[in-house]
């Protein structure tokens, strides 16, 4: 068996068994806190399958695509102007330091007294919570351009369109490619956090709303839902990483 095809059957197999093992403990649970899986299962099929599925998972995933998609283009744009000019990337550097190390949370009173209590204020959290690990990654690979390359592209007189779109962010891909990733777990911890303060819909307010209901196996069902949210998530994102750097794996497999 490759090693390829062993990495494939644990990466199945285990959760496999996790989930197993799990089902056969919580069966013979007496705890009002701990319900068995069976029934939390059974409680998301109803509940997010169905039932509360328009009225909590689309505002929930609206409002996460939403920031996630702003801070994207936001921390690109202004990545690949910093990252390309060195005197603006030190004017710019204490900014940036200073406003990153404000934790995203800290803001809630501000944009609750900004934006309101709707859907702009969560968005512009997540936002707020995504846009540093793609402004930073995109200027850590942007400024991290070999400069053999840029010189090549001098010689045969590429314009700097051209430099840019065929020269810098190819090469910068990797590193905005793994900012992106980070801001896409942030997005989805934002997203619940957002709606558990002074909202009326979504994962977050489900979750805590039945924590205070004392509604037990539901409120797990909605962590599991945001379990599976995440997962399926980032398997999306890493297909698409696939598919747009396959250049990049391919060169380094070459390499090695």
């Amino acid at each position: 068996m490759s090693r390829r095809t062993l990495g494939t059957v644990l990466e199945i197999t285990v959760p496999l068994v996790v989930i197993a093992t799990i089902w056969i403990v919580s069966a013979s649970s007496q705890t009002y806190y701990y319900p068995p899986l069976s029934e939390v299962l059974g409680v998301f099929r109803e509940l997010w399958l169905f039932e509360r599925f328009g009225s909590d998972v689309l505002p929930s995933l609206t409002r996460l695509f939403a920031g996630y998609a702003l801070a994207v283009v936001a921390g690109v744009l202004l990545g690949l102007l910093l990252g390309r000019s060195r005197v603006l990337g030190r004017m710019a550097s204490p900014i940036v330091e200073f406003l990153r190390a404000i934790p995203s949370t800290a803001l809630i009173p501000l944009a609750m007294l900004v934006f309101g209590v709707g859907d702009t204020s969560k968005i512009f959290l997540i936002a707020i919570a995504c846009l540093w690990p793609v402004l930073l990654n995109t200027i850590d690979g942007v400024s991290g351009v070999e400069p053999t390359l840029l010189d090549t592209g001098r010689v045969y007189r590429i314009g700097r369109f051209d430099e840019l779109r065929s020269v810098v962010l190819p090469s910068a891909a990797p590193q905005i490619f793994a900012g992106m990733r980070t801001s896409l777990s942030l997005a989805v911890i934002l997203m619940v956090v957002s709606e558990m303060v002074a909202s009326s819909n979504g994962i977050g307010y489900f979750v805590l709303q039945s924590q205070r209901t004392f509604a037990i196996t539901e409120m797990w069902s909605g962590i599991v839902l945001l379990g599976v949210l995440g997962y399926v998530l980032n398997a999306l994102f890493v297909l698409v990483e696939n598919r747009v750097l396959a250049w990049h794996r391919g060169a380094r497999a070459g390499a090695r």
